[in-house]
């Protein structure tokens, strides 16, 4: 018999997406290869003030949903973990999409697969209209590879049940980081992860989305998450803030400023996150500033 899936999904004025999302999801159910077992849909909404409420009740005979105040997404995804009865369980943020056959490709690998805990497809990202823009840059699975950058694309993500039982829910405290640092937190605990080579999400970006509104914060807030799991922040990392700041300040690239500044703020960055620079970042960035000097010099 197939195991049981359960989708939840978090949303909050989101109304424009929304019903591409749902129907994205009761889709599973018919769309080839289709998904044969004991499914369950629930949209976890935060009292959106938009025409999400509307849509719901369109389709409130083929899900469960709740509409009421939450503390962020993280709330609503953990009040959605709460109330599910699957076996599996996906999470579909209110802006993203599954592909046909994502649950049932999932589902699949997982029921001949007891041993996997967690398992992962390929994703795309895709823009307002659906539109691909890029291939998501996902990988096979390597838990130091993980902490250096989040190769699993999270709608493209499905865990069993007994991951939220021995590992706990999402972090409430985080806003940007929360998918990364549950997938940190179940590898570092012992979880089991494996991918599967099919195409199963869309994850959208546009200019609402807001990790793309706040590069910055969201890069303080990977490093604040990555020192709390690790005790240190990896220098990719400090170099991708130092990144970030940059272009949110304008500092055109690439130039002899921005190769400068970027060593600076990654040497001041490791300061900060891991109170010493390492070797490593010391003699790169100084090979950076030393050679921005040397071309203004021979100018």
């Amino acid at each position: 018999m197939p195991l049981s899936v359960s989708i939840v999904t978090p949303s909050y004025n989101q109304g424009r997406y929304l019903e591409r999302t749902i129907r994205s999801v009761l889709e599973q159910r018919g769309a080839a290869p289709a998904f044969p077992g004991p499914f369950e849909y629930l949209v976890m909404d935060g009292g959106s003030r938009d025409e999400s409420a509307a849509i719901l009740e369109r389709y409130g005979s083929q899900l469960q949903w709740v509409s009421e105040k939450d503390r962020g997404q993280a709330d609503a995804v953990n009040k959605g973990l709460a109330r599910t009865t699957g076996e599996i369980i996906g999470w579909l943020n209110s802006d993203d999409i599954f592909y046909p056959g994502a649950v049932a490709a999932a589902a699949g690998f997982l029921a001949g697969h007891p041993d996997i805990d967690v398992v992962y497809g390929n994703g795309n990202h895709i823009d307002a209209e659906d539109r691909i823009i890029e291939p998501y840059p996902t990988e096979d699975w390597d838990f130091e590879r993980l902490k250096q950058r989040c190769f699993l694309c999270q709608p493209a993500v499905f865990f069993r049940r007994r991951v939220v039982e021995r590992f706990g829910p999402l972090g409430v405290h985080w806003r940007y980081a929360l998918d990364y640092e549950y997938w940190l937190r179940l590898g570092k605990s012992g979880a089991r992860f494996a991918r599967i080579d099919a195409l199963l999400a869309g994850s959208r970006l546009h200019p609402e989305t807001k990790t793309l509104g706040a590069r910055v914060a969201v890069h303080a807030e990977t490093n604040d998450m990555l020192r709390s799991l690790f005790g240190r922040v990896p220098d990719r990392w400090l170099f991708n803030y130092a990144h970030a700041v940059l272009d949110d300040r304008g500092v055109p690239r690439p130039s002899r400023r921005f190769t400068v500044e970027v060593g600076i703020l990654a040497w001041w960055a490791a300061l900060r996150w891991n109170h010493r620079i390492s070797a490593p970042m010391l003699r790169l960035g100084g090979e950076w500033i030393g050679g921005a000097a040397r071309g203004a010099v021979r100018r």
